[in-house]
């Protein structure tokens, strides 16, 4: 976790700011009527909205409500969560190689909803696999709070983190391990590949809430976040309560974050590469990167997800998969630049 340090914010003009957020604003509502149109079937989105105002009832209607409108909007909004979550990691951690996933918050998510594969809930109760997820990522915030309630540094924070994550990925593995039978382990590993495929409505009324929840607590660190940047001594100096702006990360991260991956399984790198893209363009201020790199993290979900519906690769590509073709190698480029920086 050794990197080097951002630069110093540099002031940019307010309209600047406020036109690259405008931008990506309007690129996701685009994007979010792309993957509306975009899909194996053609629809025909005239008829079907016209049968839908009618209460005309018609697999063009069901198509559109059940299915695409669905996806799209939980495209959007688990990019936001990603790339929010990592960009406040990044301005909180003051170290660019952070992501949404170092407080282990991710893994105890998506062992949850394993927990409830193994246990047979899911082929018995509609949302049992999401409520998991989310029971799973508000236990991993509880144990999390606890220690940054008692004053833990970040330091602390990361390797609390990195032993959660650790221990719920162990005990994943255990669940694969002694699976009742070779169809329970398939579907959960297709599952923690991730996918936005076969979602309704209810799995967006069931995170869009707890979402909010955590986009409000993470928001409303902004400024502590320009602050942290100097050091968590001149941020205490300013007036700036250091517990209780870990506290709002933490909770923000694990409602956003969990209950994201409760309802799509793991995708990866997005919270780690949109952060750095953004960054340059806000004068490396971490308060002023928090709305774009959300607008950036929805815009990255929905183009991969557009893309891989347009690849001739039967079955779908997992979304996770394409995410993690996309992040990895921009990791490597990132390491590299770095090693090259302090040379």
């Amino acid at each position: 976790m050794n990197a080097p340090m951002p630069p110093p914010a540099i002031s940019r003009p307010v309209h600047a700011n406020a036109l690259l957020t405008s931008g990506l604003a309007i690129t996701v509502v685009i994007l979010v009527v792309v993957s509306t149109v975009v899909g194996y079937a053609k629809l025909d989105i005239a008829t079907a909205v016209s049968d839908w105002l009618a209460g005309r009832p018609s697999l063009a209607v069901m198509v559109l409500i059940d299915l695409r409108i669905p996806r799209a909007v939980l495209g959007a909004l688990v990019g936001f969560s990603l790339g929010l979550s990592g960009a406040v990691m990044q301005g909180y951690l003051r170290n660019p190689l952070a992501d949404p996933g170092i407080l282990g918050i991710s893994s105890a998510a998506a062992l949850g909803a394993v927990v409830v594969f193994y246990g047979g809930l899911a082929g018995t109760i509609g949302l049992a696999l999401p409520l998991g997820g989310i029971a799973g990522a508000a236990f991993a915030a509880l144990g999390i709070n606890l220690l940054a309630a008692r004053g833990a540094g970040t330091l602390g924070l990361v390797l609390v983190g990195v032993a959660l994550s650790s221990l719920a990925g162990a005990l994943t593995a255990l669940a694969l391990n002694l699976a009742p039978n070779p169809y329970a382990a398939l579907e959960i590993v297709f599952w923690m590949m991730g996918s936005l495929a076969d979602r309704s409505l209810e799995h967006v009324w069931l995170c869009l809430p707890l979402m909010a929840l955590g986009w409000l607590m993470m928001a409303s660190c902004a400024r502590a976040l320009d602050a942290l940047s100097l050091g968590e001594d001149t941020a205490a100096s300013l007036g700036f309560d250091l517990v209780s702006v870990r506290l709002r990360i933490v909770t923000g991260a694990a409602l956003a974050v969990g209950s994201g991956v409760a309802v799509s399984g793991a995708i990866g790198f997005v919270g780690l590469v949109v952060p750095h893209l953004i960054r340059p363009l806000v004068g490396q201020r971490p308060g002023a990167s928090l709305l774009p790199s959300g607008l950036a993290g929805a815009a990255l979900v929905l183009t991969a997800d557009i893309a891989l519906r347009l690849l001739p690769v039967r079955p779908e590509l997992k979304l996770g998969v394409v995410t993690a073709l996309v992040g990895a190698p921009f990791l490597i480029v990132l390491l590299l630049r770095s090693r090259g920086a302090r040379a």
